[in-house]
């Protein structure tokens, strides 16, 4: 066996394997709001699209039966949850925070649960993914315009006919109708006659209630250019899971400043909008969805309408039960290494108060490690297989700088269990959220769900430094990858994506696939079987030059062997990133405790439940309700009946 294999079985087999632990693998709410009810009305595209359609029925009387209504039905969800905004980095091409070729953040899930907000080119590349379930294969596409990336979906049916492409750009919270309200116009289409089809005053009743320009009138005036055609330009990973270990909690704060008010946490470009840090948005339907629809004028400036949120992670190993082990990866005598993942995006306290502080050196609060020792601690970004200079805790180390903008990391200690069960370790790691799938309480009282699938996620990616501690054949920028990877928990699902260059005018012969062997590669089974790039309808000049491939299957694989996932073509075109993601079984449930913080009109309340299974929870709320925080304690049954 080489040094890289060996490499690949010890960065993915977990010592925890054969030990009789428990956890909460993938725990979920939802409350009954109308409108931000929380993850488990929409952490599935399943859950997604019912959610969205009982919104789009609720508010406009109309059943959701029709590629129309279904897209509208999406629009209307995502201009009420997704805001414009400048989102921060990740790290994807190992050239750090703000180098490398393409910054923009495609990945579907963790902009919708991690930041919530992005420019026009973001959320319109990340939504490619949703229609790609919505609708079919290519459904959706980015459109290049004046100064602005629109969207565009291909509507099938009625007065579509086989199809045609109709604008529906979230960012600009705009559709047009034709001038009888018979079907959505492309952006092809309106710029023949722009200035009749952005105006709020030509034959109003036709937009069916749907303002042109909702956000700003002049809004429209990027549409008098049809430029550039971006097909499959986002992707889809896994949907996001929680995974907590005995000794962990997780608050959920619904806005900015943790529980002091004070300390802000965040990974985006600082606006510092009315003295609060960070980034926000005064022209929005997020937190005024009621407002959208039959709106005649559009939203008002509103400093803050829509802020950050933050999700807070609080571990506490416990030394003395074994509990600690549910997190490790590896330890002796004389060290621990934790693991820890997350849906959402390490953030950070920047140091200097400039609009891109969190790229800046100095930045705290996003991880901290607090214990009465003096042992040195590393972190790894690439599943062991380079780590940091090590630092000594000294009662406290700030590792903000090494993990920002990051989703997962490894911390080696540089002591054994026996040396640590004294020490009061706690690891406290702050990340960014998008407020709007926090679950929110609603008035006059409210009932939460509770759910626990008992699920994690162990990602290879999306950062080409993580994905290359486990690449076993090929290279990024050859045209085949494969990576291997050797997991100890059953692997229920495997996620796969590649970031392909597909080449400008994209060819539609050219045929991807992406395959999975548990067998050595002895038999392949196909992840995405002839994916190719679909041109349809009317298209611009322009192409954008890549593409993504992906998609996911159930596995039935063998515990404890290799797991391969390779990536080929047969056009000889190069692949710039490869990731997978393995959803795996965690092991027996713990209970879990939940806390909700609120306020209404006659007071501050704090009420907790604990699930042992499914189950409901009803909440006694008043009168003009604020949730301030939600929080998921993991507990043992003991510690349950104590508490």
């Amino acid at each position: 066996m080489t040094d890289r294999t060996l490499l690949h079985v010890m960065v993915a087999t977990f010592i925890v394997a054969n030990l009789a632990l428990a956890e909460v693998g993938d725990p979920q709410i939802r409350t009954d709001h109308p409108w931000y009810p929380g993850e488990l009305a929409m952490s599935t595209f399943d859950r997604l699209f019912e959610t969205q359609a009982k919104a789009y029925e609720r508010v406009t009387g109309q059943q959701v039966n029709s590629d129309e209504t279904k897209a509208l039905a999406a629009w209307l969800w995502r201009n009420t949850h997704y805001w414009h905004g400048e989102a921060g980095s990740r790290d994807l091409w190992g050239d750090g925070l703000t180098g490398g070729r393409d910054r923009r953040l495609r990945e579907y899930w963790n902009g919708f649960f991690a930041y919530g907000f992005g420019l026009c080119g973001t959320t319109h590349s990340q939504w490619t993914a949703e229609f790609e379930q919505l609708l079919g294969h290519g459904r959706g596409r980015g459109v290049g315009a004046a100064g602005h990336n629109a969207f565009e979906v291909f509507l099938q049916g009625g007065a579509y006919g086989k199809g045609r492409w109709a604008l529906l750009d979230h960012d600009l919270s705009t559709v047009i109708y034709d001038q009888n309200g018979t079907r959505l116009l492309g952006l092809e289409e309106i710029q023949r006659d722009v200035d009749r089809w952005i105006s709020r005053s030509f034959r109003p009743e036709r937009q069916h209630g749907w303002l042109v320009c909702g956000l700003h009138p002049g809004d429209g005036n990027s549409y008098r250019k049809y430029a550039v055609a971006e097909y499959l330009a986002g992707y889809a990973g896994p949907p996001p899971m929680v995974h907590l270990r005995r000794g962990e909690r997780m608050r959920r704060y619904f806005v900015p400043g943790l529980t002091d008010g004070k300390t802000f946490v965040f990974w985006g470009r600082n606006y510092n909008t009315d003295g609060i840090p960070g980034p926000e948005r005064s022209r929005t339907w997020v937190n005024q969805p009621e407002q959208m629809y039959g709106s005649t004028s559009g939203t008002p400036h509103r400093n803050g309408q829509a802020r950050f949120a933050n999700v807070e992670y609080v571990y506490r190993p416990d030394f003395s039960r074994g509990d600690y082990r549910e997190g490790v990866v590896d330890e002796s005598d004389h060290h621990v290494i934790f693991r820890f993942h997350t849906p959402y995006i390490i953030a950070a306290t920047p140091a200097e108060n400039g609009p891109w502080g969190v790229y800046e050196d100095g930045c705290r609060n996003g991880l901290i490690i607090r214990g009465n020792t003096d042992c040195e601690v590393a972190i790894s970004l690439d599943a062991g297989r380079t780590w940091s200079k090590s630092e000594r805790i000294i009662h406290d180390l700030d590792l903000t700088d090494a993990a920002k903008g990051h989703s997962q990391y490894w911390l080696r200690f540089g002591a054994g269990p026996g040396q640590l069960a004294a020490s009061d370790l706690e690891i406290r790691t702050v990340c960014q959220a998008n407020v709007a799938v926090l679950p929110a309480l609603k008035d006059n009282g409210a009932t939460v769900s509770f759910e626990v699938s008992g699920r994690t996620v162990q990602s290879l990616g999306p950062e080409t430094e993580l994905a290359r501690t486990f690449v076993s054949k090929g290279a990024f920028g050859e045209k085949q990858i494969e990576l291997t990877v050797e997991p100890a928990k059953p692997v229920l699902r495997i996620f796969a994506a590649a970031h392909t260059a597909s080449g400008s005018p994209p060819n539609p012969d050219v045929r991807y696939q992406i395959e999975c062997s548990g067998d050595a590669g002895r038999t392949w089974q196909p992840i995405v079987n002839d994916w190719r790039v679909p041109r349809r309808g009317d298209e611009p000049g322009d192409f954008w030059s890549q593409s993504f491939c992906y998609g996911s299957r159930d596995l039935k694989f063998p515990t404890g062997k290799p797991i391969q996932v390779r990536f080929r073509n047969n056009g000889g075109k190069r692949y710039l990133r490869a990731e997978a993601h393995l959803v795996q079984r965690t092991n027996k449930s713990d209970p879990l405790k939940v806390t909700y913080y609120w306020s209404d009109d006659s007071g501050t309340h704090r009420q907790s439940h604990v699930f042992s299974n499914n189950g409901r929870w009803k909440i006694p709320t008043g009168n003009n309700v604020q949730t301030h925080w939600v929080e998921f304690n993991c507990a043992d049954e003991l510690d349950a009946r104590q508490k």
